[in-house]
């Protein structure tokens, strides 16, 4: 009997390593097709199957990506401030179809009365997107100036709806960032506070944090744009306000803290199984927009599951987390060189040769 179970077991393990293998081979092609420099971390039922970094986490000082890199991440940040909401649902203290004015009572904008928490975090609030309207306008909210957080607001956030609240996706920073300035409202304290005292300390995930422009933070990634005709050939983009971005995209965080949140937020550690089942309900007339992530299903050859993803990119940076809720499997993908869109493609390919597909 304990020869059958060995095995058994060796067979597993020939079977996991033959997957792994074929997905190294995926990344291998992306370093040296197309100059893929980053990480990618492949985990089933939380166990790390795979975690390896290619590339120069620095170039102007020859710095190799490592497990004390800290990547920017952008819009994961987004997934954060879902939680957060969702654990003041969870807890009696926001309800998800009250409208903003209900806990920001000063807003000014002509969603206050009509566009819900909801709305917010599936992007359907119906405001007009004015930080985002032009490249003038993303330079002046984001690149140009340090804004305060209700002068932000005020300038970019308080315009009128050009669409009935929950009609129509329309993805933006905007919505979140309202969240974030609720959450500070509903706790009376700062976002950043809120995100350690309710996320970050007790997860310990040491090595992520919101970020400031003027921060100093130890083995932090640059990010490189790409030439559009060979990538290869790289510049450094302009720099920007991470401030601006606050709930919406100022965090950073690395490939094993990043799975820390996945399993915690999956195996109910944050949010209860019946709150997380109402944060992955998607709305197929908002895109498949669920609170925090996008959620569908999904094939890949004879593989049918159900995808869980969020994505986040800027001034070089690019990150991409999948977690396929039916077989709990977490592909997390960070890099300083590739676009969104090149990582949309890097993870199917990574998954198809995950399952042999």
């Amino acid at each position: 009997m304990k020869n059958i179970f060995l095995g058994l077991f060796l067979m597993i393990i020939s079977i996991v390593h033959s997957q792994v293998q074929k997905v190294e081979q995926v990344i291998d092609s992306c370093v040296k097709k197309d100059n893929f420099n980053g990480s990618v971390l492949i985990a089933h039922n939380g166990k790390t199957e795979l975690l390896t970094y290619k590339g120069l986490s620095n170039r102007h000082y020859n710095i190799a990506f490592s497990d004390e890199t800290r990547f920017h991440i952008f819009s994961l940040t987004k997934t954060f401030t879902a939680v957060l909401i969702m654990q003041l649902y969870e807890k009696g203290k926001i309800d998800l179809d009250a409208t903003i004015s209900t806990y920001y009572p000063e807003y000014k904008g002509e969603a206050a009365k009509k566009a819900t928490i909801r709305n917010l975090l599936t992007y359907s609030s119906g405001r007009d997107n004015k930080d985002i309207n032009s490249p003038e306008l993303i330079h002046q909210a984001y690149d140009n100036t340090i804004w305060n957080l209700d002068d932000f607001i005020t300038t970019f956030l308080s315009e009128k709806l050009v669409n009935k609240p929950g009609t129509k996706f329309s993805y933006n920073n905007g919505d979140f960032i309202l969240l974030g300035k609720i959450i500070e409202k509903i706790y009376h304290k700062s976002f950043e506070e809120v995100l350690k005292e309710q996320i970050l300390v007790p997860l310990k995930m040491e090595n992520t944090g919101f970020l400031h422009h003027h921060d100093i933070i130890q083995n932090i990634d640059e990010g490189y744009s790409a030439d559009a005709t060979d990538p290869f050939t790289l510049h450094t983009p302009t720099n920007t306000y991470i401030d601006n971005f606050y709930s919406a995209g100022a965090m950073y965080s690395t490939p094993k803290d990043l799975l820390i949140f996945d399993q915690a937020i999956f195996n109910s550690v944050l949010i209860t199984k019946k709150t997380l089942a109402t944060m992955l309900t998607a709305d197929p007339k908002l895109e498949d927009t669920a609170l925090g992530f996008w959620v569908y299903p999904k094939k890949f050859g004879s593989i049918n599951t159900l995808f869980a993803e969020r994505q986040g990119e800027g001034y070089g940076h690019s990150a991409n987390w999948v977690h396929l809720v039916d077989k709990d499997l977490s592909i997390i993908i960070l890099s300083n060189t590739k676009s969104i869109q090149y990582l949309n493609k890097m993870r199917e390919r990574l998954i198809r040769a995950y399952y042999g597909q």
